[in-house]
């Protein structure tokens, strides 16, 4: 078994300066600012979250961040559901390892939004937003390889073990849409599970997507993809 803490979100009205989990607003950076910059672009990339990494996965570094970020503007970017793209990128802080990708020495950017619609607008428009995270401790089964669940596990097993890796987790074993998918290199831990069907912002994960953080053993290094329907 593994642990997860299942996440449930709770708006905040203002800014939540401090360093725990949470999504949207602006981070609070625990070192120097590293704002990620577009491979393609050289745009700021769109800051998704950070998170408080959880003991098991810090490496005896404590406390530690990760910050989420992923490429989302006006221009349509390829790329982003790649870990090593350079359209994505997870910042670990204090003592990260280097980045994939240009950065900037700049605390704010672009942050979370969602579509909402306002008086006189024509069409639904992006609006700043920003959630705490609740966390819930959870036991879960291990990770199961995709081949293995096919030739050992029935039917129901199957979906029991589906059912307990699913939703939006901290920890835990990925569930992954289109088969098995770490990043490069490794071994990887999963940090983070943000399934975009059941999150109170948007979030451009392709039809139904779902995105996975994942943090090396060492705890100084993160990397982000997606999977799609």
């Amino acid at each position: 078994m593994s642990t997860q803490y299942r996440i449930e979100f709770s708006e905040l009205q203002s800014g939540l300066a401090s360093p725990v989990t949470r999504f949207g607003g602006q981070p609070s950076w625990l070192e120097m600012p590293q704002w990620p910059l577009s491979r393609q672009t050289g745009e700021p990339m769109r800051f998704i979250c950070q998170v408080n990494i959880p003991e098991p996965l810090s490496a005896g570094v404590a406390p530690r961040m990760a910050y989420l970020f992923m490429t989302d503007g006006d221009e349509y970017v390829d790329g982003t559901w790649e870990p090593e793209r350079g359209e994505n990128a997870i910042v670990i802080q204090p003592a990260g390892g280097p980045l994939l990708v240009t950065t900037m020495a700049v605390p704010e950017g672009p942050t979370l939004y969602r579509m909402v619609s306002k008086p006189g607008a024509a069409r639904l428009t992006p609006e700043s937003c920003e959630f705490a995270a609740s966390l819930t401790k959870a036991e879960e089964p291990d990770f199961v390889p995709e081949g293995t669940r096919r030739s050992s596990l029935s039917e129901a097993q199957s979906a029991d073990y589906d059912r307990a890796l699913s939703g939006n987790k901290i920890g835990g074993a990925p569930l992954f849409m289109q088969g098995d998918e770490f990043p490069p290199g490794g071994p990887w831990n999963l940090l983070l599970q943000l399934d975009s069907t059941a999150v109170p912002f948007s979030i451009n994960f392709g039809d139904a997507g779902i995105g996975f953080g994942f943090i090396s053993a060492d705890g100084s290094q993160g990397r982000f993809l997606w999977q799609c329907a």
